[in-house]
């Protein structure tokens, strides 16, 4: 697993720099060694030593920093030893001293790097629940190149509310991205909830409007049990449903409440206009009352799903994120590329730091030139047009 090479690397990396940092601390009971026997006799520097110990510990392990207490205290016996005093309870006491805050400052270096091993292992366990949960998208599927990024707004978190999935079908791909209110292993179990009903109702319904009906029931089956009692009756998810044909260009899309796509062209982007339907959760809703947005997704053209963490990421003066004047500079980029980019420049508008959960897929149809054009009802290319649940397929 990845998390286990970087983990990895992660203390080789420290392992070698704590060697050459070593230096520091040796120099320093060399230095105050020196020095203390060449001050005038009333002048003790002796006490100083326990400065090396304690430095080492910012930077190395438990071996090194008691390597160094140990010639910490060396030092502070060689100096009793060369005045003559070694035996002394002055001394005796300054050594025992000496080798108490040593000791202590090696137990915090054990009790720390057992956190770490901790926190390590926690990091894979979310990795692998993050794969669990979230699987990979693959980076082709059929026609469409597909790039997606998932940025956790909890500390130290890989998972959070934000959730998509795709899967392809006998007719095309079907692209599922979401939202679900809240935060916390509630929000993490609702969207492990959504995605698992999402795999397998994409296989069974024909359209749009009776899978975002068929999603519906799960979640108002299943939701109740997933709910924390402070939030009951309160959680819902939004949710974006897509639905890009293998044959011509005719793309559908329905939304439950999420934000409308983007529709990325070389050195332009445009928000695809939508009819949203409730959120999931919200009230029962049944397939006649959803309505099937549809535009023309040419070769070429990418389509950017997100999450409302994007859009309403803030930076240090309170500005939103500007997606698609920031999305359009990199339009005729690759999904990879493209995610790269609003992933640099997102963190970059925040300084680092999300409020919410924030999840993109971007997705590219790659030219076909035996592919024929095959347009719906009311559809021209470049346009977009709208119906109900009945519009063809």
């Amino acid at each position: 697993m990845d998390v286990r090479r970087d983990v990895a690397a992660g203390v080789r990396q420290p392992w070698q720099s704590s060697h050459a940092l070593l230096v520091i601390p040796i120099v320093l009971i060399v230095v105050i060694t020196v020095v203390d026997q060449l001050v005038p006799a009333d002048i003790h520097l002796g006490p100083l030593l326990v400065i090396a110990p304690a430095i080492t510990a910012s930077f190395a392990g438990p071996w090194l920093t008691g390597l160094i207490g140990f010639l910490a205290v060396g030092a502070q016996a060689y100096i009793g030893w060369h005045f003559g005093v070694l035996f002394s309870r002055n001394v005796l006491v300054q050594i025992l001293a000496l080798a108490v805050l040593s000791a202590l400052t090696v137990f915090y270096c054990v009790v720390r790097e057992r956190r770490t091993r901790q926190l390590a292992q926690v990091r894979m366990v979310a990795e692998a629940a993050q794969h669990v949960l979230l699987w990979p998208l693959p980076e082709q599927i059929g026609s469409m190149r597909i790039a997606c990024l998932y940025l956790a707004a909890e500390a130290e978190a890989q998972i959070g509310g934000d959730l998509y999935a795709a899967t392809p079908t006998d007719s095309g791909v079907r692209v599922m991205i979401g939202d679900v209110r809240g935060k916390g292993l509630s929000a993490i179990g609702e969207a492990a909830l959504l995605i698992g009903a999402f795999r397998e109702a994409a296989h069974h319904h024909t359209s749009l409007p009776t899978l975002a009906a068929a999603l519906e029931l799960s979640v108002a089956r299943n939701l109740p049990e997933l709910e924390p009692d402070e939030e009951l009756g309160e959680r819902f998810a939004t949710v974006m449903l897509v639905e890009i044909s293998d044959e011509g260009h005719v793309t559908r899309i329905l939304s439950c409440g999420h934000p409308p796509p983007l529709l990325l062209s070389p050195g332009s982007a445009v928000t695809v206009p939508v009819h949203p339907a409730p959120p999931l959760g919200i009230h029962g809703t049944a397939p006649g009352d959803y309505t099937v947005d549809v535009f023309s997704f040419e070769p070429g053209d990418t389509l950017l799903l997100y999450t409302d963490g994007v859009i309403e990421a803030r930076d240090a003066d309170g500005a939103f994120y500007p997606l698609p004047e920031r999305a359009a500079q990199w339009a005729g980029s690759s999904p990879e590329k493209l995610v790269h980019h609003i992933r640099r420049d997102l963190l970059d508008h925040v300084e680092g730091r999300l409020d919410d959960d924030a999840a993109l897929i971007a997705l590219c149809r790659t030219p076909s030139p035996h592919r024929t054009h095959r347009h719906g009802p009311g559809l021209h290319v470049g346009g977009f047009a709208h119906g109900t649940g009945s519009v063809p397929r």
